[in-house]
C-alpha cells in the first residue's frame, strides 16, 4: 500500500466567548477563523485518493456563521432562543476547538470506512496566534 499525507486549509466566520478568561475575549467576538488539517493513511487502490479535500472542508464549514459557546456559558440558552450554538466542554479557545475539529474529522472519516489519521490541526484565531492539536499516536 502507499502512504500518503495531505494538508487542506478551511476559514470560516464564527463568534465566540471565553467566560473563565479575564480581559476583553470574555465578551461575545467574532474571528475568521482559519484551520489547516493534516490527514495520512494509506490511499486507496482504486481512486488513488487519501481523503477528498471537500470531505475536509464540509466538515470544518460546519462552524461557519455560528455561535460557538461552552455549554454551560449562560449566555447559551438566551442564544437559543433564536438561533442554533455549537456548544464545547469548555470555553471553546482556539486549542479547544483545535482538538474537537480533529476529533471530529477522525470520528467521521472512519465512520465512512476511511482508515486514515488526523496527524495535526491547527486553528488560527488570528493572523498572528494559532493552537495546534497532534493527536496521540496509537
Amino acid at each position: 500500500m502507499m502512504k500518503s499525507r495531505i494538508y487542506k486549509e478551511v476559514s470560516f466566520d464564527a463568534s465566540h466567548r471565553l467566560p473563565h478568561y479575564q480581559g476583553k475575549c470574555a465578551q461575545l467576538h467574532g474571528h475568521r477563523w482559519r484551520v489547516e488539517v493534516w490527514v495520512e493513511g494509506n490511499i486507496d487502490e482504486t481512486t488513488k485518493i487519501l481523503v477528498d479535500y471537500n470531505f475536509i472542508r464540509t466538515v470544518v464549514e460546519r462552524f461557519d456563521h455560528q455561535v460557538i459557546l461552552d455549554k454551560d456559558d449562560p449566555m447559551t440558552p438566551c442564544i437559543l432562543q433564536f438561533q442554533p450554538v455549537i456548544t464545547t466542554p469548555g470555553d471553546p479557545t482556539s486549542e479547544l476547538l483545535a482538538q474537537l475539529i480533529g476529533e471530529l474529522i477522525q470520528k467521521e472519516c472512519l465512520g465512512n470506512g476511511n482508515a486514515v489519521r488526523v496527524a495535526k490541526v491547527r486553528v488560527w484565531e488570528s493572523p498572528n496566534c494559532y493552537a495546534e492539536y497532534k493527536p496521540e499516536s496509537k
